[in-house]
């Protein structure tokens, strides 16, 4: 083998970078616009009360709705349609909101929903056309680059409209906003065209990973349940970074008017730059940690949970700017964990034909108990500081021991335990070569399911192969 061919891009790989880029786009878009929404909505005339309420309503109506599309998706196999429709609701809210008048606060809730029924569309087929791929790549680095790619445009979303704010002095903070809003329709049509280019380029994603020899019907699983269990504990326990962001601006942040910076270190100018650099955080921990949960598995969540539970003391229980900080990139690499190592775990543990329901479920019950968990610790922020920082670490400290219980299976006649990893080897290394560490007693179904789709060293594929990839017209 050249060492020229064994560093060539596979076309998998290809596709989940291209597909990273239509993810940064986006979340320049729509987490451009999270930095300034809730000072949005105060000056079109919402109280702090409909703000909180609209805003979990519509992570509420998101995240139960992704079981439903996740179930059509694996019915239909309609996974480019549900993707291309979830973006084009999710992207187009955001700028429309630039063409709200100073009373529309009903429009602009109405845009919100809007726009988290178009995540719940895309989410779980997105998901899952990334697993087809990321099955050859190693799913823990797969979704740690698309975590790296996804939360740098989180972060380049709140400093574009940070550098935004500086230059638009003119005009009242309502025109300033709404300019902001206006200014996110450039990201947001660059992510619907190469998301476009995605899908011509690439129509049959699913050709990435091989057919199973036998396709049965979506079952709970005893550890997908735990798994479930455990990742709805985490879940409760993170809190949101709009209480973070209520406590530094409560306590902290010097009030300013017209965004002029103070003397203080933390400032309301410069809060969505505290944010970016959580996305910054997030990013890094992201790609390690599903570096590490390739070599190590559910061991890898452990880890970055333990690391990441104290956040909360760090930022609630003591003034500090430096604490602070600290605290605020506890929360970047409980995000980065979340985002990578979470859906990868997902891969690993759901039949292929399977998958976009079990991402469904997955995103519904953290969904529910992320609002459940907002609304108790936002609670319990305003009745006691240190009973909320307890209820945080502990829920996500009682994660763990059902991390643990997922990584078994049921103990096999005549056997011992066998570990629910060490079923599912990776399909190939980043040159397409069959891992030759199979466990003992795979059978032929099994060891078939562990080939990769291409024959060739350097997962370049075929002639014959790409002729797969050469698009229909949509």
């Amino acid at each position: 083998m050249s060492s020229k061919s064994k560093h060539k891009l596979s076309m998998a790989m290809a596709f989940l970078i291209l597909f990273g880029v239509v993810s940064l786009f986006s979340d320049i878009t729509h987490e451009g616009a999270n930095s300034i929404w809730g000072s949005f909505m105060s000056t079109i005339g919402a109280s702090a009360g409909l703000v909180g309420f609209i805003s979990g309503l519509g992570e509420l109506i998101g995240y139960s709705l992704r079981y439903v599309f996740g179930r059509l998706a694996d019915r239909s196999r309609k996974y480019w349609l549900l993707t291309i429709v979830g973006y084009v609701l999710d992207t187009a809210a955001v700028p429309l909101l630039a063409l709200i008048g100073p009373n529309g606060w009903i429009a602009a809730c109405i845009l919100l929903v809007v726009q988290r029924m178009g995540k719940a569309i895309k989410k779980p087929a997105k998901d899952t056309i990334m697993s087809f791929a990321a099955s050859q790549e190693g799913a823990g680095k797969s979704f740690g680059i698309q975590e790296v790619l996804d939360q740098i445009g989180a972060f380049l979303g709140p400093v574009l409209l940070y550098v935004v704010m500086l230059f638009k002095t003119e005009g009242t903070t309502f025109e300033i906003y709404s300019f902001c809003f206006a200014i996110l329709a450039i990201p947001a049509a660059i992510t619907l065209i190469i998301l476009i280019v995605t899908r011509l380029k690439f129509p049959n994603p699913d050709k990435f990973e091989p057919e199973p020899a036998s396709k049965e019907k979506f079952k709970l699983k005893k550890e997908f349940v735990f798994y479930i269990i455990g990742i709805s504990l985490f879940a409760f326990g993170f809190i949101d970074y709009s209480i973070v962001l209520l406590h530094v601006s409560n306590v902290y942040a010097d009030i300013s008017g017209s965004l002029q910076e103070t003397t203080s270190f933390v400032t309301t100018g410069n809060l969505p730059l505290l944010y970016a650099g959580a996305m910054l955080v997030d990013a890094v921990a992201a790609l390690l940690f599903g570096l590490l949960y390739d070599k190590k598995g559910m061991w890898s969540l452990v880890i970055a949970t333990l690391i990441s539970a104290p956040f909360a003391f760090f930022i609630f229980a003591i003034k500090s700017v430096p604490m602070l900080i600290i605290g605020i990139a506890l929360w970047g690499v409980g995000m980065g964990a979340q985002e990578s190592i979470l859906k990868a775990v997902v891969t690993k543990m759901v039949p292929k034909n399977n998958r976009a329901t079990g991402y469904g479920i997955f995103e519904l019950s953290f969904g529910i108990f992320w609002f459940l968990g907002s609304w108790l610790l936002g609670v319990l922020y305003d009745v006691s500081v240190i009973a909320m920082i307890v209820v945080s670490i502990a829920a996500q400290v009682l994660s763990i021991p059902f991390y643990i219980l997922s990584t078994w299976k049921r103990k096999p006649k005549g056997g011992d335990p066998v570990q629910a990893e060490a079923s599912t080897l990776p399909t190939g290394n980043s040159q397409g070569e069959v891992n030759p560490e199979l466990p003992e007693g795979t059978d032929k179904a099994q060891e078939s399911q562990n080939l990769p789709t291409s024959s060739t060293p350097s997962m370049v594929f075929s002639p014959q192969e790409r002729a797969v990839y050469k698009a229909p017209p949509l």
